[in-house]
Parts: C-alpha cells; structure tokens; sequence
C-alpha cells in the first residue's frame, strides 16, 4: 500500500494515541436567517429532482484526520454525514482542512414515485420489480474497490474505499475507514446512470508529501444558468494525476424537475436581497464614481454609429438603443463632446447609483445566484507599482463605461447565504461566508479598487501582474464615506427562471454592442519615460516589461453590457 508520513486517529479509538489536533468548529452567520416570506420550495430543506429528493446534511461525525508533520499543511479531516432522516440514504463522505471552520455539507436522497409528489418508494434497493422494464433509482453497490490507505493498519489510520457499482448505475463518492474491513454495502447507494451528469476535480484538499496521493473536491462539469448538474458534497481521491477534463469515477446528481421548484419567488428575491444585500464600499480617493445607467443618458451619453461622425442623444431609459443582435461593431456609446459635460459625466453621480439585480439558477436550481451589477461611466488610469515605485499614469488603463459585479450565492435548501462571487477585471474569486467581512448582521462588504472598481472581500493593496517580481497594476482598496447599501438600492432587471411578466428586463439590458469607443494607447512612450527612471541594474527593455504587465496597457476595447458576459448564462470565471 501506499503511504504517508502522517499522525492520525479515530474519535472513539479505546487505546491511547497521540493527541490530536482541535477539530474545526462549526460556522454560523453573524445574524440569525429570518424567516422567508411563503412560496413553492424555497428554504423547505428538502428538494425535489424530479425521480429523487435530496435533503442537505451539514452535521459530521469525525472518521479519519491527517496532517504532514515535516510540510506546512494544517492538515485534513474525513467525515461521514449524521442524522439521516429515515429512508434517506448517504452517496460519500465529506472532507475539508482543519484551518478553516466546519462547513459542508453532503446530499442525501430518497426514491419519489413519479405519479405522485408525496408518495416515496421504500422497496428493498437491491429487489427485483415486478416490471421488467424499471430500475430503481438507488441502488447498493456491489462492494467496494480500496483506492489507498496508510502504511500501518493499527485502528485509528486511514482508508480510501470507492463503491462499485451494479451495471447501469454510478458511484457519487468516497467512504473512509479506520480500519481495513471493506464497508458494508448498506452504508451509500449508487444512483441510476440517466439521473446523473458529470463531475470533475475543483480545489485540491489534500496531497501528501510526494503527491502520491490527493483529494479534491467535486463539481459538476457544466455550470450555468440553464444547466442541471447537482454537487453531492462528495469528495475525490486518486494515487494518479488526475486533470480537470479528465472523467471521474464518480458522477453528480442531474436536476430533472422542469419547473425548478426550489429557486425563489419575487416576495422571497426581495426579501434575500435586503437580508444579504452587499455594502459596496469605494476607496476614500477615488475620482470616478458609479451611477445609474439614467443619470448617464440624461446627462450627455451619446450612441455612435459606424460611418457617421456624430453621435446621437441616448433616451433616458435607452429605448433608441439598437436591440438584440452581435457586438459586430456597429455601435458604440461615448461620453458627451463638450469638455465640461464630459468631464463631469466623468466623475459618475453617486447619489444616482444602484445595484442592476440578474437572479438565475445555480447547480442545477440547489443555489440561488443574485448577481449584482454596478455601472460607472468612466474607469480611470492604472498605477504601476515596479518594486517599491508607485507611479500613476496619466492614460493607460482608461475606457469608457465600466460594468462590474459580484454574486451572493445562496442555499435554496435553507435561504443561507454560502459564498460571494468577486469579479475582479478578466476573473474573479468565490470566498466562503466564514472569509467575509460583514456590516449590520449578514450584509457581506464589497471592496472596490481605486479607478478599476474591480472587487474585493477585504481592504488592502492587490497587484495585478507579476506578484514574484513585483511588477504590474495595483488594486488599491479600501473603506470610506462613499458606499452604496445594495439591501435598499437595487433594482431587478432580469430573473428568467420566474417566466415571462413577472420581471420586466430594461431597454438598455438589450444593448449587445459597447458601452465605449476602442481605445489605443501610446504605451511605449510612457512606458520609456517610466523605463528612464529605473536603476541601471532593475532596467528592463520595453518588450520585456510588455510581457509583465497585464494587456490592458496595450489598450481598451469598450466593454459590453451585462447580458454579453460570459457568466450572464454560464458561471462565474475564476
């Protein structure tokens, strides 16, 4: 077998052993989750997938822990979910690290009769029906296949078990032991092939000192608005090197029910928003603030068309803006031509400014995204930081019109919120609840970077480029008097899954061309004056500090709006 240098025990082990390290403890938001006003499937704890219903469990009993004494790792601890309803039954343990608090959960499922929402089978999983042409949804594995363990097999160490399922079905996930017995095939089930879709590796867990061995956790493979897959919680493990392509041996859950029962209602979005909404706070120096989308009409906001010199007057609420299409560069919107009123639509209208609201489903309708858009007509020059020089340009990085956002994900099994989204120019980062700075009980804060407005779950100075040499574009954040409470100052503008009528999408959400002209800029010029007031022995040739800065310096396209984003139907980038 293969091994690791490890300490490890079992809770209830009789013998002595070493003394373990603490346990993560649970987390909890700052503020108790209210009451969410009635609908469907919301928060019921329990959904519905069309031939099965998942209940989330998020309590643990320790099974297994490991740490490497001689790296840096905090080390890992296995779980295996406690408090199963009756007649509901568990596909894999849970794993996470020990440097962050207890908070996971797996999923847990029952068999529904398709004629009938209330009516469950209970039959033996591993009977034969009567009809020759049904198969239960859930099944016992045939037995399980060992995938890795430790070197010593005194009770208390590790092992890796992977369920084998009967032909037709598949394996959800992993179990964990303390000794070597194989597990008895009653503790998971394998579910029926057509109800699940796939599942790759996402952030790495654990790996032992030489990489023989490593854990990761699981995610559907295709993520967005409109697809079905289901994360189980589960956990994967391999003694090989495994891809992010590369098709697991175990497999997510696929929603089924059309009608996506649990995402949230009107009443219930509106009740999410000002329990959660974000406070967005802007850096006490910056100089182009947001605004409504109206406040930049009104207030000179001029549509260009290619061939034509003149640009035309916006309507206030965007109405003769072209609709639907391609961004083929047609069109763009460009500042006001008097100086004065450019400069002035420049600086943005704070007062003005909201939160643009786009609510749709997430894995497979178990979460609820509430992507929250923020306009500001003008995204100032970058600062260039090379070692300890800061040096503020007088250009590159400009552009017209800027769309940022961030996402509050949250539970429909609970209406907790679970991760934010921060969008941060090309990419962005999920940050789990318990990593969240929070204002006035669970509202998480948003940092915006000073001209960028890119976004960030704490205060501080983020470099954007080379981090090893310290080279590139900083993100300076940080918390002010200028902010936006999204709780009260939000509007909804797209919730797809409600049907037609019930959220009316603005004009300008139709608008598919750029909000801004192309910009080229000049960056060998100001990049030579930079270059001239290095230290011989730091000078770099301008080619060489093109390849360490960012490609915005190169110039800026006019940036598209919401709708022409990549996670407006897909998930978010990271």
């Amino acid at each position: 077998m293969l091994g690791c240098e490890c300490f490890c025990w079992h809770g209830h082990a009789d013998h002595e052993l070493p003394l373990p390290m603490p346990l993560p403890q649970p987390f909890s938001l700052p503020s108790p989750i209210p009451e969410w006003p009635p609908g469907q499937g919301f928060a019921t704890g329990k959904i519905n997938l069309g031939e099965l219903e998942v209940v989330k469990i998020s309590e643990f009993e320790s099974v297994w822990s490991c740490n490497l004494l001689r790296g840096k790792e905090k080390g890992v601890t296995f779980y295996k979910p406690v408090g199963i309803p009756d007649g509901f039954f568990c596909f894999g343990h849970y794993c996470q690290q020990n440097d962050q608090p207890l908070r996971g959960y797996v999923l847990v499922a029952r068999e529904r009769v398709a004629s009938s929402p209330e009516v469950y089978c209970d039959c033996d999983s591993d009977s034969d029906s009567d009809s020759d042409s049904y198969l239960p949804v859930l099944r016992k594995p045939v037995n399980y296949s060992l995938i890795w363990s430790t070197d010593s097999y005194d009770n208390g160490c590790g092992f890796f078990w992977l369920p084998n399922p009967p032909m037709g079905y598949k394996a959800m996930g992993i179990l964990v032991t303390n000794t070597p017995e194989e597990p008895n095939v009653d503790e998971v089930r394998c579910v029926r092939e057509d109800l699940t879709e796939t599942c790759e590796i996402g952030d790495t867990i654990f790996a032992s000192g030489t990489n023989t061995f490593q854990v990761w956790n699981t995610r559907p493979c295709e993520r967005g608005m409109f697809c079905r897959g289901v994360s189980v919680g589960t956990f994967f493990c391999s003694t090989y090197f495994v891809s992010e392509e590369e098709e697991l041996e175990i497999v997510c859950l696929k929603n089924l029910d059309p009608t996506l029962h649990a995402m949230p209602n009107l009443n219930q979005i509106h009740a999410l928003i000002k329990h959660y909404g974000a406070t967005v706070f802007f850096h006490p120096d910056e100089d182009y603030m947001p605004s409504s989308v109206q406040w930049f009409f009104k207030n000179g906001a001029l549509l260009y068309k290619d061939g034509k010199l003149k640009g035309e007057s916006i309507d206030y609420w965007g109405s003769n803006l072209p609709s639907g299409g391609t961004n083929d560069g047609a069109f763009w919107i460009d500042l006001p031509e008097d100086d004065y009123a450019r400069n002035n639509v420049k600086k943005g209208n704070l007062e003005s400014a909201e939160l643009y609201v786009h609510v749709k489903p997430a894995l497979g309708g178990t979460f609820t995204d509430i992507v929250m858009w923020i306009f500001c007509p003008f995204n100032g020059p970058v600062n260039l930081k090379i070692g300890l020089m800061n040096i503020q340009m007088n250009k590159l990085g400009e552009h017209v019109s800027d769309w940022e956002h961030f996402t509050l994900r949250i539970s429909n099994f609970t209406g907790e919120l679970w991760q934010v989204y921060f969008s941060q120019h090309s990419g962005g980062e999920w940050v789990d609840a318990f990593n969240l700075e929070f204002i006035e009980g669970n509202k998480p804060i948003i940092y915006s970077s000073k001209h960028g407005h890119a976004s960030f779950p704490h205060p501080g100075t983020y470099l954007q480029g080379s981090v090893k040499l310290g080279i590139g574009i900083t993100n300076d954040a940080a918390r002010s008097k200028y902010f936006i409470d999204s709780s009260t100052r939000y509007h909804i503008i797209a919730a797809e899954y409600l049907r037609d009528g019930v959220v009316t999408e603005p004009c300008w959400l139709q608008y598919m061309r750029e909000w801004g002209p192309t910009i080229l800029y000049d960056s060998r010029s100001e990049l030579d004056k930079i270059i001239k007031l290095l230290p011989l022995f730091v000078r770099f040739s301008v080619e060489s500090i093109f390849d360490l800065f960012p490609t915005a310096l190169y110039g800026e396209e006019g940036p598209t709006g919401p709708k022409e984003k990549d996670n407006w139907l897909g998930d978010e980038r990271c």
